[in-house]
């Protein structure tokens, strides 16, 4: 052997030759597939990937054909509709899973490569999960060519599969034990050696069979140092090929150096100098502790990925209802829209559809955050991943695969945790520094106590290197914020942005919607009132039409009242946001909506009397003559909103209440509620500029809306948060989403932001001031290596484990 491969790190044997040029120099690789790969990544002008990765590549490979013919079977529409999501026309949106991620850097590389491939829309890969959301235009572009260029820069992709990526977290668990059980029987055998010789008074062992107790200790230690550690080296050679400092090290430096100490003392048989012990414990303990603490990283993040995994493989369905109830059973994979299912007890429902027929109950826990079973009978609605709980259910299949609700929350989820909050970009950025000036210390206490006291010098610098490694300051802020969404997502508040939960917790002000947020948003008429020629029922058929291409609650309300009339034909609707619409029927033009927009048409402006249904929303229909009916629309306030209400004021939030209603019914509805700052009238810009003069006077405001009307300033506030109820251009303009529309969780959630921002500070304190307390120790030379390594692996688990706090029901 006699190099390492440019790309994958692995040795280059003899009388091979696969160069690849980088930077001005010729590189040498391990094989062909590793050359192709590199000389893509290089050719593709993505060539800093090998300046910033921490960690080496997997060994390239050359794929064969039948696996490229495998990779083309993807593009199967039939195949496709369990995974992939078409948005609009021919975009359309993936779930994959990546193999071969080891670092950031890997991150970026996908993420750029796949970038460039034309025809891609978008890329976001999530480094936790290592699951990847890829858009694409499907007429410039087909999966299977970005899953080949996927696989020409050295990774694997494949439709994300709970079950395979499991497997695949399993088996990194199982080398994980093994490694830690290695170490352990180490430990404990290389301590029944030391153990005599520490406790012994100088000159009870006889010297030759000293030295035989650490010739054993030096056999016992060799499967830690070749087996057990061999993952801080390969971390630290990664590292090191491009010229960074990582995390391992120092712990790499640290057991090298005491193992090889130890056994020059040994080979000159010079006493006191052999630490063997040291070197099996302190591994021992690193790899205990990276276990407990990749186990409680894994709790806390499984609220989340629960959801991908609750879809089941198969499904009974009814081929021939309602003539026959005989079911086939058939995979999820192969349910069309329109297909008709039996739904047994204790089953999971596999997509979004109606009841046809049986009476049960369905549990949304991890879908809407709902604890309660809800009832279900022929007509309502049920969602994929709810669970079918008494009795047996026929469902009509509406949405499968990618188009199902739960679907959308994964995405909603994988673009949050996509995105890197402002704290955990902080603290990676200064682990990074602390690494550096830890060696720095640790060199500098060498160089002091060889001058002091020449033999305890190397102990001490190891000391040094394992006790203050930064491995707990970087877990700081992501295992808290992993936690703390992980527990959201399972009450019901999904977090859409990285920054929410921060910001969430700074809020001072909370801006409300009023319809679909407040207030069911379920409206009805209530009354009508005629003014001019035309009867009842001809006004409303009027006022339908000109609504019916509208989803806003009060044209549903109308259209609901009309639904047993003829609707005359409508021509050039024209909607204005926040005001009314305008269209022509029959030749004449008609006006709908509020009476300030009546009045910008009407000749003689119209006066309403104040005390007519003063607390519903007044719609007014007028042609070019005069205002022919008056429409009185009728909501009914959310059972949990008052309660919410004073909850955030009682943590100190101003409330304020921003409706595009008439005056009647927003004051109606603030008198009840006990909220003193409200505005009626309000277009979609006067709610803009009235978040915006808030921000100005330094104010962090949260917005709670559901309707297309609300998606601006859904976007402009400094957090917002959409109701799951509401449009879809509202929950895409969310950084949260509440998915049960259930007020209540409101203060739940702000409470928790505010501890999880508690949390974090806590973990920042401690690991600052662990680091500050045990560093001047190490380095005056009162801490032994062993109960440095001790040290470290408690300050980890310490920080997740505090952090797990947050996974807790209660907050």
């Amino acid at each position: 052997m006699t190099d390492h491969c440019f790309h994958c790190g692995l040795p280059v044997p003899e009388n091979v030759d696969f160069p690849v040029r980088y930077r001005e120099k010729t590189e040498a690789t391990c094989c062909a597939g590793c050359q192709a790969v590199a000389q893509t990544i290089i050719d593709s002008g993505l060539s800093d990937y090998y300046a910033h990765r921490t960690q080496g590549a997997r060994q390239g490979e050359v794929l064969p054909a039948d696996i490229l013919q495998q990779i083309q079977l993807y593009d199967s529409e039939e195949l496709q509709k369990s995974f992939v999501h078409v948005t609009s026309g021919q975009t359309r949106e993936a779930a994959l899973m990546l193999e071969g991620i080891t670092c950031a850097a890997c991150v970026w590389l996908n993420e750029q490569h796949i970038r460039q491939l034309p025809g891609v829309l978008a890329v976001d890969i999530n480094y936790t999960s290592h699951r990847a959301r890829v858009s694409w235009d499907n007429s410039r572009i087909r999966l299977s060519q970005i899953l080949q260029a996927i696989t020409a820069i050295g990774y694997r992709a494949h439709p994300y599969d709970a079950e395979r990526q499991e497997a695949l977290a399993q088996k990194q668990r199982k080398q994980a034990i093994s490694r830690l059980w290695a170490a352990g029987l180490s430990m404990m055998q290389v301590m029944m050696y030391a153990v005599p010789v520490y406790l012994a008074p100088d000159g009870d062992i006889d010297p030759d069979f000293l030295w035989l107790l650490h010739w054993a200790s030096l056999i016992l230690t060799l499967p830690v140092m070749l087996y057990s550690a061999v993952p801080f080296y390969q971390n630290t050679w990664r590292d090191l090929k491009t010229g960074r400092v990582g995390m391992d090290t120092p712990v790499t430096i640290g057991i090298f150096t005491a193992f090889f100490a130890s056994l020059w003392a040994l080979i000159n048989k010079i006493p006191h100098g052999v630490y063997f012990d040291s070197v099996s414990m302190f591994v021992f303990l690193l790899l205990g502790g990276r276990y407990l603490e990749s186990i409680a990283r894994r709790k806390a993040g499984e609220a989340t990925e629960s959801l991908v995994r609750l879809i089941p493989a198969f499904a009974h369905r009814a081929n021939d209802w309602p003539a026959s109830r005989d079911t086939v059973e058939t995979t999820v994979a192969m349910l069309n829209p329109g297909d008709v299912i039996l739904v047994k007890p204790g089953e999971t429902i596999p997509g979004d559809g109606l009841v046809l027929d049986g009476h049960s109950a369905a549990n949304e826990a991890l879908i809407s955050g709902e604890s309660r079973p809800v009832s279900k009978q022929a007509g309502d609605a049920v969602v994929a991943g709810s669970v079918n709980t008494s009795s047996p259910l026929f469902v009509r299949i509406s949405q499968t695969g990618q188009e199902t609700r739960l679907a959308g929350i994964v995405r909603l989820l994988d673009k949050a945790l996509a995105e890197k909050p402002r704290l955990a970009v902080a603290a990676d950025r200064f682990a990074s520094w602390f690494v550096a000036l830890l060696l720095l210390a640790a060199a500098g206490s060498y160089i002091a106590w060889h001058f002091i006291e020449p033999a305890r010098a190397l102990w001490i610098m190891v000391a040094v290197l394992v006790i203050s490694c930064p491995c707990a300051l970087s877990l700081a802020t992501p295992a808290a914020l992993t936690a703390a969404t992980g527990h959201l997502a399972a009450l019901g508040v999904l977090t859409t942005r990285g920054h929410a939960l921060e910001t969430l917790a700074k809020v001072s002000d909370a801006v409300f919607d009023k319809t679909g947020t407040l207030t069911h948003g379920d409206m009805r008429l209530r009354a009508q009132q005629t003014l001019a020629g035309l009867d009842d029922a001809a006004t409303l058929a009027i006022a339908a039409a000109l609504e019916q291409a509208s989803e806003h609650p009060v044209a549903q309300a109308l259209k609901l009242a009309a639904a047993d009339l003829p609707l005359p034909a409508t021509e050039r609707l024209d909607s204005t946001p926040g005001k009314g619409v305008e269209g022509v029927i029959a030749g004449q033009s008609w006006r709908l909506g509020s009476v300030e927009f009546i009045n910008e048409w009407l000749a003689t402006p119209l006066v309403l009397a104040q005390d007519w249904h003063a607390d519903c929303t007044l719609v007014v229909l007028a042609n070019r003559q005069a205002a022919q009916a008056v429409f009185a629309i009728g909501d009914t306030v959310r059972d949990d909103a008052a309660a919410m209400v004073q909850a955030l004021r009682q943590r100190g939030i101003a409330i304020h209440l921003l409706s595009g209603d008439g005056a009647g019914a927003v004051h109606s509805l603030a008198d009840s509620l006990g909220i003193s700052d409200w505005h009626a009238r309000a277009t979609p810009e006067d709610k803009l500029a009235f978040v915006g003069q808030l921000q100005q006077a330094g104010k962090r405001v949260l917005m709670v809306g559901d309707g297309i009307n609300d998606a601006p300033v859904l976007a402009r506030a400094d957090v917002s948060l959409a109701m799951g109820g509401g449009t879809d251009v509202a929950r895409a303009s969310g950084d949260m989403v509440l998915m049960g529309d259930q007020l209540a969780l409101i203060p739940t959630a702000l409470s928790l932001t505010r501890k999880t921002l508690a949390v974090i500070r806590q973990n920042l304190w401690w690991a600052a001031g662990y680091n500050l307390l045990a560093l001047p120790l190490a380095m005056t030379g009162h801490v032994t290596p062993w109960l440095a390594s001790l040290g470290m692996a408690a300050s980890s688990l310490i920080v997740v484990s505090n952090a797990l706090r947050l996974v807790k029901r209660k907050s």
